[in-house]
């Protein structure tokens, strides 16, 4: 405890040491579900009329994705800068402001309009012809995001 401008004690703010085994681990598991979505292959309006249960899986892992960054993103933050993102959406600035990704690659994965999985959900039963473009900018910015997270985390001084 410190003590405060009215000699009150105020509680030491500790930031977290960084994971590097928690981050590599879920990055197995977001590399995983990246080649799980791309061998899905096209995720047109005849894939989705003939096998709807496909684009509900694409959604599925499209959520796991966006949780894991969120997970990793909050982790890196927090340990780096001391920042804790309020919403996943933000964690992507704060990712890139930790160092771990790039502007570019942060705007990529927070669309304007909502989360890949959400957008996938919302055009599944309105505008499925919508889904292999929604899909397909997932997989490019997920790919791209465990590329730059392991270089990142490679080049971190070892934790111990």
């Amino acid at each position: 405890m410190t003590p405060s401008i009215d000699n009150r004690p105020v509680p030491a703010r500790v930031t977290p040491r960084l994971d590097r085994g928690s981050v590599e681990h879920r990055l197995i598991t977001m590399r995983r579900s990246v080649g799980h979505l791309d061998s899905f292959g096209p995720m047109d309006r005849a894939r989705l009329e003939s096998d709807p249960a496909a684009g509900l899986v694409v959604e599925r892992i499209l959520a796991l994705l966006a949780d894991l960054a969120f997970a990793i993103n909050s982790h890196v933050s927090t340990a780096v800068s001391g920042e804790v993102p309020q919403s996943a959406a933000a964690s992507f600035g704060a990712a890139e402001r930790a160092g771990m990704i790039d502007a570019e690659l942060a705007a990529a994965l927070v669309p304007p309009d909502g989360p890949h999985h959400v957008l996938v959900q919302l055009h599944l039963d309105t505008e499925p012809e919508e889904v292999a473009a929604v899909v397909s900018a997932a997989l490019s910015g997920y790919g791209e995001y465990v590329r730059q997270v392991a270089a990142w985390t490679a080049d971190q001084a070892p934790q111990g």
